[in-house]
């Protein structure tokens, strides 16, 4: 497979934390989608003052369009260039979408956070699963929009270089790490760092490092945002020490923020 982002993108990416993929999919890929996630919602999509609330969370989407939204040689291309190729799994699903409407009550879900990678003591509590430093069970957060997203339709805040900064506070917790929690309360300590809003047509995808901070945030436009979140699932955690074979961004990213 031909190298799709070029040496500049992928330094962007190990400084920054993120890189933008535009057309990632078609617009009808899209579509079929966002005609899947209409059908389960509780709302009619003609009518805004049907919109309730300012957060629905649906279940877990493994139907074709959303396989093919992030199962394509371009992105298999980058998956390879970011994490190394045969270090990560094809994602069987997009997980699950937190549809953000357009309401005068205010979301209870826009706080800063890293995405955890692998259970704590109960696996069906997601504020116990745990980030280490190796970023065990996760090799990229991914931000998938299947609805046009502008300024004011509650685009996700990136913090940019906040990735460094968690490698920095993960490097002495070891094997175990910090749980999803713990983690988030250390967040505000932190420099403070240029924000980024992942805005774009249906159909971009943004790759983010797996420490990379970021947060929901209010719905201030007129069309709900439809954007997925998954992970890219690492086969094994990465390594950090003196090896023969190159580093790969991820683990470019990680050892800078800890030899800061």
């Amino acid at each position: 497979m031909k190298a799709e982002l070029s040496n500049k993108q992928i330094q962007e990416f190990i400084r920054n934390g993120f890189v933008r993929i535009d057309n990632a999919f078609s617009t009808k890929i899209a579509q079929d989608a966002l005609t899947i996630l209409w059908n389960d919602l509780p709302f009619d999509m003609s009518n805004p003052s049907d919109w309730k609330v300012p957060v629905i969370r649906l279940g877990m989407y493994a139907q074709k369009p959303f396989v093919d939204s992030i199962n394509s040689k371009r992105l298999y291309s980058i998956f390879n260039q970011l994490v190394g190729e045969g270090k990560w799994i094809p994602c069987k699903s997009v997980g699950t979408f937190p549809v953000r409407f357009p309401t005068v009550e205010q979301p209870m879900d826009i706080g800063k956070h890293v995405d955890a990678g692998f259970p704590g003591d109960d696996p069906n509590n997601y504020l116990e699963w745990r980030v280490n430093i190796n970023s065990k069970g996760r090799a990229l957060l991914m931000l998938i929009l299947f609805s046009d997203v502008g300024p004011n339709d509650a685009p996700t805040v990136i913090y940019k270089k906040s990735h460094l900064d968690v490698a920095g506070v993960l490097a002495s917790e070891g094997e175990v790490g910090l749980s999803f929690m713990e983690l988030a309360a250390k967040l505000d300590s932190l420099p403070v760092r240029e924000k980024e809003y992942a805005t774009g047509k249906a159909g971009t995808i943004y790759l983010c490092h797996p420490f990379l901070v970021h947060s929901a945030q209010p719905h201030t436009g007129t069309t709900p945002k439809f954007m997925a979140q998954p992970p890219l699932i690492a086969k094994g955690e990465f390594s950090l020490s003196n090896r023969s074979e190159d580093f790969s961004p991820v683990e470019q990213a990680i050892r800078l923020g800890i030899s800061k």
